[in-house]
């Protein structure tokens, strides 16, 4: 049986995310998609838990797709989850030069696994978490950005980061 695992920090998932999962299952046999609890590049907005919470709601029906959280080292998790593949979604050519060395270090570290680099669909090109949040911040649209499944929930939270973070922001 071929495992993929399929990594990020899905803070929050958004419909590329989905997209690239959704794909990569039809391609494997059972995806695990590895959600980092504290992603080396940025603090997270939502909690490990709550991220996971809405990776479940937005991939049920997907039998053999599974969530998980890691910390440490990507190719760790990959070993003890006998993976030997690493789907990794590509928007533009900026993404492939960091996805690029971290599959070579990967590589380095592991050499039973492959990483397998599926490019965004273009209506996915544009769309990053970081953008979701800057949407939501300022009270934009959210839909078609996130899945449906936690559309209302991401909003509610969102809602709320927002304002603690405009408070702040006036208190100084």
């Amino acid at each position: 049986m071929t495992i993929a695992v399929c990594p990020g920090s899905f803070d929050p998932v958004t419909m590329g995310h989905k997209d690239i999962i959704v794909r990569a299952a039809r391609m494997y046999e059972r995806v695990i998609v590895a959600v980092a609890e504290s992603p080396s590049r940025k603090a997270p907005l939502f909690s490990l838990e709550k991220r996971l919470k809405f990776l479940n709601s937005s991939l049920l029906g997907l039998d053999n797709v599974g969530v998980a959280g890691f910390d440490g080292l990507l190719v760790e998790f990959a070993k003890a989850k006998k993976a030997s593949v690493i789907i990794k979604g590509l928007r533009a050519m900026t993404d492939f030069e960091y996805e690029f060395q971290m599959a070579q270090i990967n590589h380095k570290l592991y050499p039973e696994i492959e990483t397998v680099f599926l490019v965004a669909r273009p209506r996915y090109s544009f769309l990053s978490s970081s953008t979701v949040k800057e949407v939501a911040v300022y009270g934009g649209c959210l839909d078609d950005l996130v899945p449906e499944e936690i559309l209302i929930k991401a909003s509610i939270l969102f809602l709320a980061s927002s304002f603690s973070l405009r408070s702040a922001q006036r208190r100084q």
